[in-house]
């Protein structure tokens, strides 16, 4: 999708950029992969008896596809509010160098905290992908505007993908419920190996899916912890290792 001209008289409207920014959603492979991983989330919801409102809050509050599953696994494994939260928290901590990087390209010298306020929000990888991608394409006093309608617009699908989820699982057998659950790690595992770069990412995933079957033997409760620790040390000693080889 072709976005106007960075100097066309559309952009002179904030609504036109907040539209603008909504109708990006349908120019990337992304908002499918979110539409997945929400299926799952949505179902993974249901199957832990938490109700279709919380399911949906989660998605509006939280907005991060990994730690809402952290935050219905944990509940529906008996830990407590603040347990939950903690963990979250700690899941969410990942996200910050996302908000540095994108609040400087967002803002303008006149614009105040409390327009970054939903800005901020907003911001997980999907988001931070597409501004990379679109925000140089935007003028810069209407990139708050098309930034909330992007994040509006991913927001609304993950929404809608919720509670088709959520439905799908309480309405089908549980062989399919299953099935859903299974799009949410699918969802991350094809966007990992899609955005697999370098080395060190390619030997990382193979690593990590060769490890688990094997750790997982051990039976130690954090397996994926350690297959994913293992894999990663292992991929970034073989990058740092290669170029004084070569």
């Amino acid at each position: 999708m072709a976005l106007p001209a960075i100097d066309s008289p559309i952009w002179q409207n904030p609504v036109r950029a907040f539209a603008w920014g909504m109708w990006s959603v349908t120019s990337t492979i992304l908002t499918t992969v979110l539409f997945a991983t929400y299926l799952g989330i949505g179902a993974l919801a249901h199957d832990t008896h938490l109700s279709l409102g919380w399911a949906l809050a989660s998605t509006v509050f939280v907005w991060a596809g990994p730690a809402q599953i952290i935050l219905i696994s944990t509940l529906g494994s008996g830990a407590t509010v603040v347990q939950a939260a903690i963990a979250v928290t700690l899941s969410a901590i990942r996200l910050f160098p996302m908000v540095v990087s994108v609040l400087p390209v967002v803002r303008s010298p006149g614009t105040k905290r409390r327009q970054l306020i939903l800005v901020t929000h907003f911001i997980a990888v999907t988001l931070w992908v597409e501004c990379v991608r679109l925000l140089p394409h935007v003028p810069r006093g209407r990139r708050i505007a098309f930034t909330q309608g992007l994040g509006f617009g991913l927001l609304s699908v993950c929404l809608v993908a919720t509670a088709l989820g959520y439905g799908l699982a309480a309405n089908l057998l549980e062989l399919f419920g299953a099935a859903i659950l299974l799009l949410t790690p699918l969802a991350f595992l094809l966007s990992t190996a899609r955005n697999c770069r370098q080395l060190a990412d390619v030997l990382a995933l193979a690593l990590g899916l060769a490890l688990f079957p094997l750790v997982s033997l051990l039976h130690t409760g954090v397996d994926i912890l350690i297959s994913a620790v293992s894999a990663g040390s292992i991929a970034y000693a073989v990058q740092r290792w290669r170029p004084r080889n070569e």
